[in-house]
């Protein structure tokens, strides 16, 4: 895509006012890091707070009398069953049973708000308007709102000093709450395993907020990269990496998030694309799986890399999907899917990097404990 193709956030002076280097990034110009630089970035959104401009995400609202019935039939999930004010993870599944994209799901009593991945956004919203406008749901995408994930053991704090409210928010709890005149819509939630809240702000007021927070000594501005390093050692997927339209949610080991309502037994099983071969595999088991990997020494194993049962011989038996280095652990961390077999914790496999078999074990995911509130 062409520089002067590539859209701009609302957020995108502020981002050259703070230094950050920007990069093409799902059709944007985003920030993929500042001044500070990615591993320090990393590091202070881990014990302090981080900001990042995730206004390129998807913002979408559905409205309808059965809006959580008509969207059961394109996720796996419990929509039904999703109180009030509360928020759940969730993913499109193709009729082969693969992911089309994952996305957030949020009950707003009236309506249903969802947040999706930029690089699918289009799609998301033509499969949508598609499956759902017959079904006399309603589906806009939301143009108007920025959209700011605030990240980090001190994210309730700084937030807190500009809305009291949100100190009282459990994870997954959704508030429409007033920060500096403007009506938010927050959640307490976000994609770096740290406890924090995503912020969906008006565009004419995303500046003044921003800047708000990042005035707290606690706040720093983060990047695209240290976004990266985050969400991997909190063993998230990477939508189009780790997660693809060919992945079932039973290879990727999100199973966590197909309610048992929705499964064989349940009052509401099956009813969304792909269910034979999703709803197969959660009873039969896969031949392959999503695990944690920890190559032995400092070298990262980056995505491609293909792994190995010996140390020689033999064909490739898997390959890794996310990989880099893991500040917080000082050291190369990666994800990636091997044979079921094979996926145990501790099992000793090869990744083959440069034409060299270097040692990797595979690992219990998440690579650092997570912080949400509770």
């Amino acid at each position: 895509m062409a520089e002067e193709d590539l859209k701009k956030t609302v957020l995108y002076d502020l981002h050259l006012e703070l230094g950050a280097k920007m990069v093409p990034f799902a059709g944007y110009e985003m920030p993929v890091q500042y001044p500070l630089g990615v591993l320090k970035e990393h590091l202070f959104c881990r014990q302090h707070a981080g900001l990042f401009d995730v206004s390129h995400m998807g913002q979408v609202i559905l409205r309808g009398e059965s809006v959580a019935a008509a969207l059961e039939t394109l996720v796996p999930v419990d929509v039904i069953g999703l109180g009030v004010n509360r928020q759940r993870y969730g993913f499109f599944t193709n009729k082969s049973g693969g992911i089309e994209d994952d996305l957030m799901i949020a009950n707003r009593g009236d309506h249903l708000f969802v947040v999706v991945n930029a690089a699918c956004k289009d799609a998301d919203v033509a499969r949508m308007k598609a499956m759902l406008e017959p079904k006399g749901v309603s589906v806009a995408l939301v143009e108007d709102r920025s959209l700011l994930a605030l990240q980090g053991p001190g994210a309730e704090a700084a937030l807190a000093e500009l809305c009291p409210a949100v100190a009282e928010m459990a994870f997954m709890d959704v508030a429409t709450v007033t920060i500096l005149g403007a009506e938010c819509w927050v959640s307490r939630s976000g994609y770096t395993g740290e406890d924090g809240y995503e912020i969906s702000v008006p565009n004419g007021a995303a500046v003044e907020l921003a800047k708000a927070l990042l005035a707290d000594d606690g706040v720093e501005a983060i990047g695209l990269g240290a976004r990266d390093s985050l969400r991997l050692e909190a063993g998230l997927c990477l939508y189009g990496h780790d997660i693809t339209s060919e992945t079932s949610p039973v290879e990727a080991a999100l199973t966590w998030a197909i309610q048992k309502v929705r499964r064989i037994g349940g009052d509401r099983a099956g009813g969304f694309p792909g269910e034979e071969r999703v709803l197969g595999e959660i009873e039969g088991g896969v031949a392959i799986k999503r695990v944690g990997l920890k190559p032995e020494g400092r070298a990262p194993m980056r995505e491609g890399v293909q792994i190995f049962a010996e140390a020689e011989g033999g064909t490739a038996i898997g390959r890794i999907t996310s990989g880099g280095f893991g500040p917080t652990v000082s050291g190369p961390l990666a994800m990636g899917y091997v044979p079921s077999d094979k996926a145990a914790p501790g099992t000793v496999l090869y990744g083959e990097v440069r034409g060299k078999r270097m040692p990797v074990h595979v690992a219990k995911l998440p690579f650092v404990p997570a912080g949400f509130k509770r």
